[in-house]
C-alpha cells in the first residue's frame, strides 16, 4: 500500500469536531483482498497489538473489530484501527476513525483523529507499513517502529502542566490552540486572546521573570516587605564562598544565583572541603553563586495563582529502597522503568539522575553507586525535593497556615508574577514561618504543576483550571463574538453588511471575504481570504473585538474551520455550484459540507437559515442549536410552523421587514430604504439583508443600529466593491458583478430588467472548474437577456484548455436563441470591457461578470476619464494591440465573431 496524499485538519472539519488527518492510500493489489483470505494475518496482527481486541468497530461492542477480522474486512479498514491503536499506545486517547473507498478499485481515504500532530502522522505511516508487511508475509520491524513513535511522543506531546491548562480551557469552551511544537498555547481570539507558555502567562512582564531568576535580588525584595528569608549573599570565587560560609556558620547551601529546577543546588554543606567541591559543581551552571545559611526543615512548594494559594505540596528528595541484592545504580534503573517517570516534564514524575550532585552526596556519606543497600535501607540521592531531579510530592494544601499563605501571595505580588511557585523550608507548614524558623527560599516564574496534579501522596488539585479561571473569570465573557457566513451566492455581501453594522456599535471588527481580510478599515491581506488560514489571521489580531468570517466550501473541504465555535452561523442559500469538484457530486453533498458552519456553534449560539431555500429541510436535520429563519414570504409553511412554536424569524411583509422575536412582532425598515436592494428590486439583496438582520439580532445588536446600518450600506466601490457596482460613462452605464454561477447570473438578470436601460449588453465568463452543463446554461440564459454578448475568458483556466470555456459558452448562447452576429469573443476581460464600451449605444447598460475586480475597476476608471476628457476613443484593434494580442493569434485559439 502507498500513501498518495495527506491532509491535516487542525480544527473542526466535515469528518469530526476534533483535529483529524486524512490519508489517501492506494492499496494496489491488496485493495480487493480480505483479511480472512490471508493466512495467519489476523493472528499476527492481534499478537503484536492485543489492544485491538478491545476495539468496537461498527458492530458496537468490545471485540467487534476482531469479529470483523474473522468475517473478512479490507486492509485499509484494518490500517485505520491500527493507527488509532498506535496513537493510544503513544499516550494519545483517540477514538474516531473512518475509511471510505475514493475510487475503484483500490484508492481509499483513511480519516482519523489525532491529538499530537507529529505522532498522528507517524502512526499513519507506520500502520500502512505494518499492515502491508503483514499482508505480504514480510518481516516488519514492529519494535523499532513502536520505539520511534514513543520517542517522538515523548519529544512532542504536551507536558503535564501545559496539558492541564489545555484541557481546562477545553472544558470551559475557551478556544485553545498549540503554537509550534513546544509549550506555547493561544487561548481565545482577538481582544480576549492570551498566550501562556507552560504556566507562564503573557501578562507577566520580562522584568518580573528576570527578578525571579535573580535569587539574591528576590531575597532582598522579600526581606523589604517582612518575609523571612535565609541569610546569605553572592560569591564570585571559592575564597569568597569560604569567607561567607565562615561568617554565616556551617551548614550552608550553595546554588546558582539564576538557576531553576534545582540544578546546581547543593545543601547541608558542613565544611570547607565540601564547599569547594560544591562550588566547582555549581559553577558549571552559573558564574555567580549564592551561599546562604542552611535551614533545617521540610521542602514545600506553594502555588499562587492571582491573589490566592491554589495548592501546596511537600517535596521529597529522590531515593531508592534497598533489597540487599542490587546496587544503587541498579536500583535507580529499576525505579526509572516506572511508566510514571519520564525525561524532563513529559510524565508525572521525572527519572532519577545519578549525576555529579548525586554522586557527591553519596561520597559525603561514604557511599558510591556500586554500594548495595541493605533490605529496606533508604538512600537519598538529592537533598532537595525538586520533581525535575526525580523527587516526589505529598499534597498538603489543607495544612498550610493562613499566614504562610499570605506570605506566598505577597511574595508573588512583590515580584510581579501572575502564577508563581513559592519555595518554603520549614519544619511544619501548618505553623507560621517566624515561629518555627521557617523561610521563603525562592519565588519561581512558570512553576511546574505536576506535583499538584499528580502527588505521590494525597489528593490532586486541578490547578490548570485555577489558572484558566484566573485568566478568564467564569463570570466574564471569554471569547469575542464570531459570525460565520456561508452559502452559494450572497455570502460576501452578507458578510460585509454584518461587519458594517457591528462596526457602528464602536467595535473593531475583523472580517474575511473574497476580496481580502480586514481589521477595522485596514486590509491586512488581499485576494480570496475565505479559508481557515485567513480566519486564524484575523482572529490573531488583539484589537479585534468581533469577527465576521466568510467561510467558503473549498476551505472547509481542504482544511476545516479556522475557528472553534461561532456565536452565529449563517447559510444564505445553497444552489448548484462546484458540483463535480472535490468529490462533491450532488446538492446534498454540498449542503453537508456547508452545514459544518451551523454545527460549530457555541451552546447558546444561533443558526440563521433561509426558509425560502429548498435545502433548509436538510439543514434542520443536522441542527443542534437555536434557529432564526428569514424569508421573503410571510406565508412560507416553514415560517408559519416555526412562529407557532415560539421561534424567531425575520420576514418581509408588504415590503416591510418585521422582526418576530420572543413573541413580539416589530417593524424594522422598508426594503426600499435599503440602498443595496435598488428600491426593492434586487430580491437577492433583500435576501442578503434579511440574513444579516437575523444574525445581528441574534447578537443582540440594537434595532436602531441595525436600521441605521442598512440605510448607510451602499452598492458602491467603497462599501461593497464588486457587487452590483454601477458606473455612469456618459452615454452608457457599466455594472460590475462577481456572478460566477447560474444562480448568480439569474440574480443579476432579475435586477437589471428594472433599471431602465434601452439595451442590455453582457460580458460573460465562467470559471473553468464548473461542469460543462452549468457553463452552457449560463450562456443559454444570457441569450434571453442580452442584445449583445461579449464572451471573455478567465486568466486562471482551472485545468481547461485555452478557449475551451469560451466555446462552451458560445454554444450555450446559440442554443439559448442567440445569433452569431450578436456574439463577440474577446478573451482578456479588461479588453472585453474596453471593446464593449467603445461599441456602446446611447442608453446601454453593460453588465460585466468579472474574474478579478481590481483590474476591471481600474479599466472603468480609465474609460471614464477618457470619455470625459475627450482625449480620443479606444478602438478595438488598438486595445488588443495594447494587450499584446493580435487578431491572428486570437483566431487560432477560438472562433472570432464580428
Amino acid at each position: 500500500m502507498e500513501i498518495k496524499e495527506q491532509d491535516i485538519y487542525r480544527g473542526r472539519n466535515i469528518y469530526c469536531n476534533k483535529p483529524a488527518i486524512k490519508l489517501v492510500v492506494d492499496a494496489k493489489d491488496l485493495g480487493e483482498i480480505s483479511t480472512n483470505e490471508i493466512a495467519g494475518f489476523n493472528e499476527k496482527l492481534i499478537k503484536h497489538f492485543p489492544g485491538l481486541k478491545k476495539h468496537y468497530c461498527s458492530l458496537g461492542y468490545e471485540g467487534g473489530f476482531v469479529t470483523r477480522l474473522k468475517e473478512g474486512t479490507y486492509l485499509c479498514h484494518v490500517t485505520e484501527h491500527l493507527i488509532l491503536e498506535l496513537e493510544c499506545l503513544a499516550g494519545d486517547d483517540v477514538y474516531f476513525g473512518k475509511t471510505r473507498l475514493v475510487e475503484e478499485p483500490s484508492l481509499y481515504a483513511i480519516i482519523y483523529e489525532y491529538i499530537t500532530e507529529q505522532v498522528g502522522i507517524a502512526c499513519g505511516r507506520a500502520a500502512v507499513q505494518i499492515v502491508t508487511g503483514f499482508a505480504r508475509g514480510e518481516d516488519v520491524p514492529v519494535k523499532t517502529l513502536l520505539d520511534s513513535i514513543m520517542k517522538l511522543s515523548a519529544e512532542t506531546a504536551l507536558g503535564p502542566s501545559t496539558k492541564a491548562i489545555y484541557d481546562a480551557a477545553k472544558r470551559r469552551g475557551i478556544p485553545v490552540r498549540r503554537l509550534g511544537t513546544e509549550s506555547l498555547l493561544q487561548l481565545s481570539y482577538g481582544k480576549k486572546m492570551r498566550l501562556i507558555e507552560a504556566s507562564l502567562p503573557d501578562g507577566t512582564s520580562c522584568v518580573a521573570t528576570d527578578i525571579a531568576k535573580n535569587k539574591d535580588l528576590t531575597k532582598q525584595l522579600l526581606q523589604d516587605i517582612g518575609i523571612p528569608v535565609p541569610e546569605g549573599g553572592l560569591v564570585y570565587s571559592e575564597d569568597e564562598a569560604l569567607s561567607l560560609a565562615e561568617s554565616l556558620g556551617y551548614p550552608v547551601v550553595i546554588k546558582p544565583f539564576d538557576g531553576n529546577q534545582g540544578r546546581g543546588v547543593i545543601t547541608n554543606i558542613s565544611n570547607g572541603e565540601q564547599l569547594i567541591l560544591a562550588y566547582r559543581s555549581a559553577s558549571k551552571i552559573s558564574r555567580v553563586l549564592i551561599v546562604e545559611r542552611y535551614i533545617k526543615g521540610n521542602d514545600y512548594r506553594v502555588l499562587v495563582v492571582g491573589n490566592r494559594v491554589c495548592a501546596a505540596a511537600e517535596r521529597k528528595p529522590p531515593f531508592i529502597v534497598g533489597d540487599g541484592m542490587h546496587s544503587i545504580k541498579e536500583l535507580v534503573a529499576q525505579v526509572n522503568k516506572s511508566s510514571e517517570r519520564g525525561v524532563g516534564h513529559e510524565k508525572p514524575l521525572t527519572k532519577i539522575r545519578l549525576d555529579d550532585v548525586a554522586k557527591q552526596l553519596l561520597k559525603r556519606r561514604g557511599l558510591d553507586e556500586k554500594y548495595i543497600p541493605e533490605k529496606e535501607e533508604i538512600v537519598y540521592l538529592r537533598e532537595n525535593g525538586n520533581l525535575s531531579t526525580g523527587g516526589t510530592a505529598r499534597d498538603c494544601t489543607d495544612e498550610i497556615h493562613p499566614q504562610n499563605a499570605e506570605f506566598a501571595v505577597r511574595a508573588a505580588q512583590k515580584i510581579g508574577l501572575e502564577v508563581a511557585g513559592i519555595d518554603m523550608v520549614t519544619p511544619d507548614i501548618s505553623k507560621p514561618l517566624p515561629e518555627v524558623n521557617g523561610v521563603v527560599l525562592e519565588v519561581n516564574a512558570g512553576p511546574g504543576l505536576r506535583m499538584h496534579l499528580y502527588p505521590t501522596q494525597g489528593k490532586s488539585h486541578d490547578v490548570g483550571e485555577d489558572i484558566i479561571n484566573f485568566l478568564y473569570p467564569p463570570e466574564k465573557e471569554a471569547t469575542i463574538p464570531i459570525v460565520s457566513v456561508t452559502g452559494t451566492n450572497g455570502k460576501t455581501t452578507t458578510t460585509r453588511l454584518i461587519r458594517h453594522i457591528i462596526s457602528l456599535t464602536g467595535k473593531t471588527v475583523g472580517m474575511t471575504c473574497t476580496l481580502g481580510s480586514f481589521v477595522g478599515e485596514k486590509c491586512i491581506s488581499s485576494g480570496d481570504n475565505t479559508g481557515p488560514a485567513s480566519a486564524q489571521l484575523v482572529l490573531s489580531y488583539r484589537e479585534v473585538e468581533a469577527a465576521v468570517l466568510e467561510t467558503a466550501r473549498g476551505g472547509i473541504l481542504r482544511k476545516g474551520l479556522g475557528y472553534d465555535q461561532a456565536d452565529v452561523g449563517v447559510i444564505v442559500n445553497v444552489s448548484d455550484d462546484h458540483r463535480g469538484q472535490d468529490g462533491i457530486n450532488s446538492l446534498e453533498e454540498l449542503a453537508y459540507v456547508k452545514s459544518l458552519v451551523i454545527e460549530a456553534l457555541k451552546p447558546d449560539g444561533y443558526a440563521v437559515l433561509n426558509a425560502d431555500d429548498p435545502m433548509t429541510s436538510f439543514f434542520i436535520q443536522r441542527l443542534k442549536r437555536k434557529v432564526v429563519y428569514f424569508s421573503q414570504n410571510a406565508r412560507n409553511p416553514v415560517i408559519e410552523s416555526h412562529l407557532r412554536s415560539g421561534g424567531q424569524a425575520v420576514i418581509v411583509e408588504n415590503l416591510v421587514v418585521f422582526l418576530h422575536w420572543e413573541g413580539k412582532k416589530t417593524p424594522l425598515i422598508n426594503v426600499k430604504e435599503i440602498p443595496i436592494t435598488f428600491n426593492g428590486m434586487a430580491r437577492c439583496n433583500i435576501e442578503n439583508s434579511l440574513a444579516a438582520i437575523a444574525a445581528l439580532k441574534a447578537l443582540n445588536i440594537p434595532e436602531n443600529i441595525i436600521a441605521m446600518g442598512l440605510m448607510s450600506f451602499r452598492p458602491d466601490v467603497e462599501t461593497n466593491p464588486g457587487r452590483f457596482n454601477i458606473f455612469d460613462l456618459g452615454n452608457c452605464r457599466v455594472m460590475l458583478d462577481y456572478g460566477h454561477n447560474v444562480s448568480g447570473y439569474r440574480s443579476v438578470f432579475q435586477l437589471i430588467k428594472g433599471l431602465g436601460a434601452k439595451r442590455l449588453v453582457g460580458i460573460i465568463g465562467m470559471p473553468g472548474d464548473r461542469l460543462d452543463e452549468n457553463i452552457k446554461e449560463a450562456g443559454k440564459i444570457s441569450a434571453g437577456v442580452f442584445s449583445k454578448i461579449y464572451i471573455r475568458e478567465d486568466g486562471d483556466l482551472r485545468g481547461r484548455k485555452p478557449g475551451e470555456v469560451t466555446e462552451i459558452l458560445y454554444q450555450g448562447v446559440l442554443e439559448g436563441g442567440g445569433r452569431p452576429e450578436q456574439i463577440e469573443i474577446v478573451l482578456p476581460e479588461t479588453e472585453a470591457l474596453a471593446v464593449a464600451v467603445e461599441n456602446a449605444l446611447p442608453g446601454d447598460l453593460i453588465v460585466m461578470f468579472y474574474e478579478c475586480f481590481d483590474p476591471v475597476y481600474q479599466k472603468v476608471q480609465e474609460l471614464r476619464e477618457t470619455r470625459v476628457t475627450g482625449d480620443g476613443s479606444l478602438t478595438r484593434l488598438a486595445a488588443m494591440e495594447n494587450q499584446g494580442v493580435g487578431l491572428e493569434e486570437l483566431s487560432r485559439t477560438v472562433h472570432y465573431h464580428n
